[in-house]
């Protein structure tokens, strides 16, 4: 099994980036716990900050790959294009959230993405990625 994680614009500073949000661990060092969790499973990884990169990213995968975990950061919030992306591939798509987006600003509380995936998960922390996973693989 192959799964793609993507994520999107300013999680590149997690450890960093309002820790008691976030918190402090960078996404690279958890990702090497997710591989160690799923050992039969490659985890592939992709980060970018800027929409089309995303876009190119999802097309370039999306009809090979079993699954993406897309956590696709403000632009969950606002991009027509990632949600007319996903709906054109093939592979199933997650979306996750690091926080619980209903708990923060007004504007968060609705995503442009979610009625195009499989499923949304958000609120646990970098766990999210973990149940995303979870849920991808059956």
């Amino acid at each position: 099994m192959k799964i793609q994680i993507i994520n999107g614009p300013n999680l590149n500073l997690l450890g960093t980036r309002e820790p008691d949000i976030y918190g402090n661990a960078t996404f690279e060092s958890f990702l090497e716990q997710l591989r160690a969790r799923f050992p039969d499973i490659e985890l592939l990884y992709y980060q970018s900050n800027v929409e089309g990169e995303l876009i190119n990213k999802m097309q370039q995968v999306g009809f090979s790959v079993d699954g993406i975990v897309l956590n696709a950061g403000a632009y969950t919030h606002t991009s027509i294009a990632l949600h007319d992306c996903i709906k054109a591939i093939s592979s199933p798509v997650v979306e996750v959230h690091i926080s619980n987006v209903h708990q923060r600003e007004e504007f968060r509380h609705h995503s442009m993405i979610s009625a195009a995936c499989r499923g949304v998960i958000c609120g646990f922390g970098l766990d999210s990625y973990r149940l995303a996973i979870e849920a991808l693989k059956g």
